[in-house]
């Protein structure tokens, strides 16, 4: 039996670009939403060539329509197509969208059920509203590249964009959060939040740390800040994740090692000790690791109940017989680059559960179906393209 997609009764016009927004946007698309993508007629995209995998796993289950909006009739376009719409979501720098007529007071008089969503650098207000944000400025600001990184190494950015991704999941989750709250007040509201917003509350212990002990947490390498051992060793052929969490797995994982005399040694006795003995601890775990392959180190401490893992290049994950299980990849039809791959919606339901439906649109491919579904009729939109608006 078929089932209807979670989010299929809801439209949402879809004005970012880049990746914060877009990632916000992709939530809700997989999920079902009839996303409406609108962009300059220029394509105005920096997220590289159309075709290419960044785009296409970006944008993929939208529809495209091209508009000027610094023509009032582009704007009279946009404003029709949010009479109906359930949702609108743009990351513009703050004082763009009121310039051009677009912000949410003034969509709100179209539409008072609209969810208006923005992303922004560093919010929709206070001293630096106005300036560019981007991910590595986010991670900068907001603390993550000071605890990434070896011990006193010198900050280093994580090798994804975290500030842009988190902020396009927190926008969904609050878009999400307002379309559930309309129900109750039949009223839609503005969300917004910030790459720096994001970021920050990506930090979760490590910023309360500071916030609640006072404490300024120092970068840790790829071991965990607080527990010891918990972290990345030598194996003979490269490297391996080890993590045993309480007294019963760091007792198993000594006699896993073979120093089962680890478990009395008043260095390593309790969980405070092994934090203030951590390099010892380290050193002499990875002794015993580098003896042995990774594969080794990962069967005998998953069959002690220890949790333990390899660390893969990216064909190493997709070749993954779990990864592969779990359906992570997943394929899609393109019309000019046949089949393709795409990174598959990590969120499982029992009856309505989120896909794939179709690839990234070609810039304006839609725009006829789109603008006749509001209303126009075909002598309109033939002017509204002779004028340059569509």
């Amino acid at each position: 039996m078929t089932h209807p997609l979670a989010l299929a009764r809801f439209r949402v016009l879809d004005l970012t670009r880049v990746r914060a927004g877009p990632t916000a946007v992709r939530q809700l698309a997989d999920w079902g939403a009839d996303v409406v993508k609108i962009e300059a007629r220029d394509g105005g995209q920096v997220e590289g060539d159309r075709d290419g995998s960044d785009f296409q796993n970006l944008h993929r289950n939208k529809r495209s329509l091209t508009l000027d909006l610094k023509q009032p009739e582009g704007v009279a376009v946009l404003r029709r197509l949010a009479e109906t719409a359930d949702v609108l979501v743009e990351n513009f720098r703050p004082d763009v969208k009121d310039r051009l007529g677009i912000g949410y007071e003034a969509m709100r008089a179209v539409n008072p059920r609209l969810v208006y969503a923005s992303i922004s650098g560093y919010g929709q207000d206070g001293p630096y509203r106005l300036r560019p944000g981007v991910d590595q400025i986010a991670q900068g600001m907001g603390g993550l590249m000071s605890i990434t990184g070896p011990e006193g190494g010198g900050p280093v950015r994580a090798g994804i964009a975290v500030a842009d991704s988190s902020a396009g999941l927190y926008c969904a989750l609050g878009i999400l959060t307002a379309l559930l709250e309309r129900e109750v007040s039949g009223e839609g509201q503005w969300v917004h939040t910030s790459l720096l917003q994001a970021q920050i509350a990506l930090l979760d212990f490590q910023a309360a740390r500071w916030t609640m002990d006072g404490e300024v947490p120092p970068q840790a390498g790829n071991h965990h800040p607080t527990i010891s051992p918990m972290g990345t060793f030598p194996a003979r052929d490269g490297h391996v994740n080890i993590a045993p969490l309480g007294p019963p797995m760091w007792r198993r994982l000594c006699e896993v090692l073979g120093h089962s005399e680890w478990i009395e040694d008043p260095r390593f006795a309790d969980a405070p000790a092994r934090r203030r003995n951590r390099a010892a601890l380290v050193e002499a775990i990875g002794a015993v690791t580098r003896t042995r392959p990774s594969a080794h180190w990962v069967e005998a401490c998953n069959a002690a109940g220890i949790p333990c893992g390899p660390i893969y290049a990216l064909d190493q994950v997709f070749a993954d017989r779990q990864v592969a299980h779990l359906g992570m990849a997943e394929a899609v039809a393109h019309p000019r680059l046949g089949p393709i791959r795409l990174v598959s919606q990590p969120v499982r339901m029992s009856r309505s559960s989120g896909a794939i439906r179709s690839a990234a649109p070609d810039l304006g491919g839609q725009a006829s179906e789109i603008l006749a579904e509001a209303g126009y009729d075909a002598q309109s939109i033939d002017a509204l393209r002779r004028a340059k608006v569509v």
